[in-house]
């Protein structure tokens, strides 16, 4: 497996090999042995699984305050997404800032969004599933949220013409700096 920092090196594309024939194909996608190898050592207790049926389906950007924070690593089984991790690790000097990634079936990329991020991620095909694996478990009382288009964040997103489908939670999420800080320095 490869893992190469992104522009915010704490998040990480990890890049499992993928062996095919006649067949198909065959992947290791998570080996706790040769990640941590390389110093990525993580244990997950939870995996999670959705499925979004439209084009422009866009879920985020959520995280989970301390002392319940995740850490998610996230990848496609079929279809297509752009992946978007925000640092809001107050004192961070990449606060505010952004990593985004096209995962996607095809590439087989998977993107580790670490603790004191918020996640979200927009469809680019029908029917995308997405995985991810996460080092603690969903708790309602931790869940937070930050608006998808606040403008501060300068995310590109390829919405589409009629803008993006979203759930009530992620149309009503307030911008980063009306929210308070859920990662305070030394917190994650």
């Amino acid at each position: 497996m490869k893992v190469t920092p992104q522009s915010i090196p704490e998040v990480l594309l990890i890049e499992p090999k993928r062996f095919g024939d006649a067949r198909g194909f065959f992947s290791e996608v998570w080996k706790r042995s040769a990640l941590a190898a390389q110093g990525f050592d993580v244990t997950f207790v939870q995996d999670n699984h959705s499925l979004s049926r439209e084009v422009g389906v866009l879920r985020g950007l959520h995280f989970q305050r301390p002392p319940s924070a995740q850490g998610k690593l996230v990848r496609v089984v079929r279809g297509r997404i752009l992946d978007v991790a925000v640092d809001i690790r107050e004192g961070s000097p990449t606060y505010g800032r952004h990593v985004a990634c096209e995962l996607s079936s095809e590439n087989w990329q998977q993107l580790w969004v670490p603790r004191g991020f918020a996640h979200g991620f927009l469809t680019l095909e029908p029917d995308t599933e997405v995985l991810y694996k996460v080092d603690a478990e969903y708790d309602a009382v931790a869940d937070g949220g930050i608006a998808w288009d606040d403008p501060a964040l300068g995310i590109d997103w390829p919405v589409p013409a009629g803008g993006p489908v979203l759930s009530d939670k992620d149309r009503q999420a307030p911008r980063l700096a009306d929210v308070a800080p859920p990662f305070p320095a030394g917190s994650v």
